[in-house]
């Protein structure tokens, strides 16, 4: 299949293909607020890591509808949470993607708990087991598509100290964080091996196993 021919695909399959064309992506709640207390609650599966010093994480986000509480909201606070979604909440974070009116909650429509902590204004998710709050760093408007990427740093993590091991590896399937392939297919990844640190020279061979990091 060639450019052209993927150009004149039928709009809906292009969107399908397109989407899931790349494999299984990260799946992330994104929990705002505006100036005035209202918050919002997003799913977004286009999270990526961008650095470790300083710790960034970025987000790309569609083009701005008339009325993006999100983009606005972290615009206007510059914070914002990413919280993981487990299996018995998919079908709800889904439904977090619903056009919903200015000033209705996601977080109240679809049944999620909001979590605060002193000194930071955006919710996290009370159903997540990793919970990441982030502070805006920079906002980058893509003239080839419309799309904007938004860059954070992130300041805060909560999870349980079992889920973390003494390398500091995050155990995502303790953690029960499931992904996404395309727009809707949700899946629980299997871990296949872990390896150890890629030498020249040296046989791929499996990581041993650490244990529990306590922080």
């Amino acid at each position: 299949m060639k450019s052209d021919q993927i150009c004149e695909l039928d709009k809906q399959y292009r969107i399908n293909l397109i989407n899931s064309l790349a494999g299984y992506k990260s799946l992330h709640l994104l929990g705002t607020a505006a100036t005035d207390g209202i918050t919002n609650l997003c799913v977004v599966s286009s999270v990526f890591h961008l650095g470790s010093n300083p710790p960034l994480l970025g987000l790309v986000m569609r083009p701005e509808r008339e009325h993006n509480d999100t983009l606005r909201n972290i615009s206007e606070t510059g914070q914002y949470t990413l919280n993981n979604v487990l299996p018995e909440w998919y079908m709800q974070a889904h439904q977090t993607s619903a056009s919903y009116p200015v000033g209705v909650s996601e977080f109240d429509t679809c049944g999620f708990t909001r979590r605060y902590v002193n000194g930071f204004k955006a919710p996290f998710v009370g159903q997540s087991t990793i919970r990441i709050g982030l502070e805006l760093r920079e906002v980058v408007d893509m003239e080839i598509n419309g799309t904007t990427i938004i860059i954070g740093e992130i300041v805060r993590v909560i999870t349980d100290d079992k889920l973390i091991a003494d390398d500091g590896t995050v155990d995502h399937r303790k953690a029960q964080t499931m992904t996404v392939a395309g727009l809707d297919t949700y899946c629980l990844p299997q871990p296949v091996g872990r390896l150890a640190y890629a030498t020249p020279g040296v046989e791929p061979h499996l990581h041993r196993n650490n244990t529990k990091h306590m922080i």
